[in-house]
Formats: C-alpha cells, structure tokens, sequence
C-alpha cells in the first residue's frame, strides 16, 4: 500500500511540475458595471417549502432543507412578501412551480423576471446555484402559455416550419442542453402534463417533427440544421421571439464566437427583413408568400460572417467546455473589437452585424446568462455584450464573483511528502463535519485540472478503499450522463475536470476539494459553485504547494475584505511583478 501510494504521488507531482503556474489566474476582470446592473440585496425567507422535485434542480431539491435549518435565507430568496403572482407570473405556472417545491422566488429570479417579461434584452450576471436557470425559463414559459392559451400543445404532424412563435435557447454543450430541457418540462399543469412541449437539438436528436414552444441547441448543432435548408432557415428564424443565451461568457469567445456571431448576425438579419417590409406592405405580402425569395435578393450580403475552420467547436456537441485551457484563452485572447472583423467578402463588399443592427425594428428579445461575466478592458466577454447590445438591462447577483458566506473555505498547503495523505483526508470528512442532506447522503466533488490526473486521483483514491465516479472527456456522452444519474441519486466521491464545473447541476453537493487548484479565476469560481448552492452551506478544501503560497493568500485576503476574487491580480505578468516587488521592499527592509 504504501509502495503504491508513493508511486501515485509521483505520478501526481510529475503532472503538477508540468504546469508550474496551476494556481495563476487569468487577468479577467469580473465585475459588472455598478451604472447598468441591479443589485440585489439581502432580504429573508421565513416559510419553508414543503416538496422538492429533482427534475427542476437545485433551487427546488434544496429548498425545504435550508428554509427548515434557517441557513442561507437572508442571501438566497427573495423578501417574504415577493412571490411568483407579485412578479406578474400566471396561477397556472405559479401552482406548477410550486408543485415543484418552488413556493418562492430566488433574489436573483425575482430580479430578472420582471425585467424579461418587460421585453427588453436582459444580461444576467449572477453566481452559481442562485437560480438562474429558472429564472429566464419562468418568464418564457408564463409568456408563450399566455399567448398560445388552452392549445399550445397541439398534436397535429406539424413541422418546425409551421411555427408562429419559438424560444430558442443556446447551450455550450450538449449536457447542459439536456438539463435545461428536464427543468423545463419538469412545470406541469394540474394532469401531470408538461405546460409547454420543450425539445433539444443536438447530439442524436435531430430535428422535430412536431411543433415546440422552445428548442434548446449548441451553436454548432443548430447551424448544421438550418443552414443547408434555406426554407427552413427562413421560417426558423422568422418564429424566433425569444433568444437565450445560457453560459454566455463562454458562448462569446474562444472556439464558440464565430458560431455565436454567425448566428446573431442571422437573427437581426431576419429582422432587418421585416422591418423594411412594414415599410413597403407589398413587401410583407410577397414575405409571407414566400419567405425563402427574401433571402436571395441582395441584402443576403448582410448576413454573411467569417466561415469557421473545419472542427472548429467540436466541444460543444461533445459537452468539453472543460476549461483546460480554454478558459484562459477565451478572456485573454479575444479582442471585443474582432466582432467588427468577423466578416466575409461578397461581391467585393464587406458587411458586418453593426451594418445590419442600424436598419432594422427590433423583434427579438435576446437574454443573456452567466456566472462569471467579465467587463472591464476590450478583451472580456462583458464587453463584448456591452459593445453589441448596449440598451441591455444588467441584473446582477450580490455575491457575483465574490466569496459566498454560506461557503466554507479550507485551504491546505501540500508537498510531495504529504499530498496523498492530505487528499485522502479531505475525501474522509466525517458527516459532523459536512452539511447532511435530508436524504442522508454525502456528496463530494474533486476537481483536477487534466484527465490524466483525474485518472491518478481517482486510482490513489481506490488504493485508499475509496470508490469514485470519474467524469471527464474521454468519456462518452452516454458515460457521463450515467455517471452524473448514478452520482446524483448514490452519492459518493466524483472526480472530475472542469467539464463538471460549470453549469451542471448537481443537487445535495456537500464538500468541493480541489487536488489541482483552478487554473483561472472563472474555473475556481465555477468549481467552487457546485456546493453552497441555493441558500444551503458547503465545504471547500483546497490543495496547493509552496510554488502557490502567495497567489492563494491573495485570494484569501480578497475573501477577508469582501472583494471580487480577481481583485486581487490582474494578469499573470502584473501579479507576478506585484510578488516581485514585495519581495525587494521585504529585503531593503532586511538591509
């Protein structure tokens, strides 16, 4: 035993040693601008709710158990005299989420709903496991329930193309797609029956053949279905109402941008369309005839973007957005003004989105989600939105890129003497130390930064007598959703990479340790995230070496005071130099 622990020990440190700056994060200034945000502030909870349902996630799984030990409801719901009817949401939808152990409205939810059943384009920025999710969904759903009446779900053979009205809802990957589908229809009327018919398209389901209310897709998968079929496009894009952005931090930049861009650019095209057609009626006429001759007349040259490369993206219909690497590159790489550069010569004549955007009478609402959502300086992914959409409501979350004070926080120092000593430690936390869910079962999450040392951890853990699920790519699809059931409903030990981190909700996760300390600032956000969800308490241990000593003061000086984690460095360069700095004043000191 002890041979073979040593042996993983090494094996561990030669992964760490390869990457010597693990625990450096990125320069990605986080905050949300004070002028255009709402910011929500803390008010309490005294009624607890009395079911819970799985299906909807988090926010309903949880609720009875924090409302009954009274942790958390001052910074997770909304004030006692704000319910789902005050926000202007329908009985009907009222009583199926309250079906669904959902009685009140989180701060964050009682926030954005009012401001997207407004109809205006809505950023929100908020931390993990505050709601969000239900948060655009809710107002949605009392939107197209009150608009289509008792027969919104009709069974006819109707195709996509026969739509009068569509939500459309962009994931980074195919996991969260799939979980957005089952909140969602997990809303049911009084017979059981879903309000709204909710489809994903992507990974092995194609296009539907009967009509939805909302579609839910990755970038990549949508593009491969409607833009070969021009007709279909056409029509597609004409039912779009409603367009959601979900993780849009990730979606904005890196591998997804050019997608994302072509997309929108496709959208406010359709819009510019009909626009110009309330203009000329003749127009309108020969748009509802026959929509498809619109989009082969001249103006077609507006809605031409930069081709991406073959493979470009492939992440996204294999649910990586893992952040190994791609994190760092994603705030560091992408300039907000290369929007502008994101087009494609037509007969010798270069259009782009801001071209299109001048001309037209807006008929979309476009609704952006994200945990972590940078702004400031040209090369973040806040402004970017800010730059594209700058008439957008900004609804942001109290503890946006702060450390959440119903979050624990242990920090460990390691060696190459002490580390699997101290890992196997951490994974033994006796339940008087953890948060017990009311189903009695203990789950813990541990994060490693690549899958080869998942595959150690996982392996020093088994040596240990420790059973563990292991989640990263190399996994199917069908493995990780296995994985992620098994997990959710049996408990245990989840070993995982950054694909586990963001946006995937796990109920009941009470103890996060990092045996890789994250390698940016988003990626420890998100991995911190997963526990101390939805008003109740969490743990999280973090490992690190002497190479990271200072780097892990800095961020714990910015827990004590209260600030924004990336407060405390901006690039790697700058912390470093900072580092430098304090080290010659220490020995002038000295001398």
């Amino acid at each position: 035993m002890l041979l073979y622990r040593s042996v993983s020990a090494l094996h561990l440190e030669r992964l760490k040693l390869s990457s010597k700056l693990l625990f450096s994060l990125k320069n990605s200034n986080l905050l949300v601008p004070s002028s255009c945000s709402i910011r929500i502030g803390l008010v309490c909870l005294k009624q607890p709710c009395s079911r819970q349902s799985r299906a909807v996630g988090t926010v309903a799984a949880s609720a009875a158990s924090t409302a009954a030990d009274g942790i958390g409801k001052d910074t997770f719901y909304a004030a006692e005299g704000v319910s789902w009817t005050s926000l202007g949401v329908s009985d009907t939808v009222s009583r199926a989420l309250g079906s669904v152990g959902m009685q009140r409205p989180s701060l964050i939810q009682a926030a954005c709903v009012p401001s997207i059943m407004s109809g205006n384009d809505v950023v929100i920025a908020a931390e993990t496991g505050s709601g969000k999710t239900h948060g655009y969904l809710v107002p949605l759903i009392n939107k197209i329930c009150s608009e289509h009446g008792e027969d919104k779900l009709t069974d006819g053979d109707q195709d996509l193309a026969s739509l009068n009205k569509l939500s459309l809802v962009l994931c980074p990957n195919v996991m969260l797609c799939e979980q957005v589908v089952q909140m969602a229809n997990a809303l049911c009327d009084e017979h059981g029956k879903s309000l709204l018919r909710v489809t994903a398209i992507c990974g092995r389901q194609g296009w539907p053949v009967h009509k939805p209310d909302i579609v839910v897709s990755t970038p990549a998968a949508l593009l491969n279905y409607i833009e070969p079929n021009r007709s279909r496009r056409s029509a597609f894009l004409r039912a779009v109402k409603h367009v959601v952005f979900d993780e849009a931090d990730m979606l904005l930049v890196g591998s997804f941008q050019n997608k994302v861009i072509r997309l929108i650019n496709l959208l406010r095209f359709e819009e510019k369309l009909l626009s110009r057609s309330k203009e000329f009626p003749e127009r309108l006429m020969e748009l509802e005839a026959d929509p498809l001759s619109q989009l082969i007349v001249q103006d077609e040259d507006d809605l031409q973007t930069e081709t991406t490369s073959e493979g470009e993206g492939e992440g996204e219909e294999e649910g990586e957005g893992e952040g190994e690497g791609e994190g760092e590159e994603s705030y560091n790489e992408v300039e907000s003004n290369n929007i502008q550069d994101e087009t494609e010569c037509v007969s010798g004549k270069v259009k782009h989105w801001r071209r299109v955007r001048k001309s037209y009478e807006r008929s979309k609402q476009y609704i952006f989600v994200a945990a972590t959502l940078p702004v400031n300086g040209k090369k973040t992914a806040g402004a970017v939105l800010r730059k594209m959409f700058p008439d957008a409501s900004w609804v942001s979350g109290k503890y946006l890129h702060c450390h959440n004070p119903r979050l624990e926080q242990r920090w460990v120092e390691v060696s190459t003497d002490n580390q699997v000593d101290e890992l196997i430690k951490a994974v033994n936390q006796s339940k008087s130390q953890l948060r017990v869910p009311d189903d009695g079962v203990i789950r813990t999450m541990v994060f490693a930064n690549t899958v080869e040392t998942v595959e150690a951890v996982a392996n020093i853990l088994l040596g240990a007598g420790k059973e563990c699920f292991r989640y990263h790519k190399d996994r199917s699809l069908e493995e990780r959703s296995k994985i992620l059931a098994d997990f959710r409903e049996e408990g245990g030990v989840f070993v995982c990479t950054d694909a586990a981190a963001r946006g995937v909700d796990i109920p009941n996760v009470s103890h996060v340790i990092q045996a890789d300390f994250a390698t940016s600032a988003v990626d420890f956000l998100h991995r911190i995230g997963r526990t101390g969800r939805a008003g109740q308490r969490g743990l999280v241990t973090s490992l690190y070496t002497k190479a990271n000593r200072d780097l892990v003061s800095a961020v714990r000086r910015a827990e004590n005071l209260s600030q924004p984690v990336e407060a405390a460095f901006s690039r790697k360069r700058s912390f470093r130099n900072k580092l430098k700095k304090q080290g010659s004043a220490k020995e002038s000191v000295m001398a």
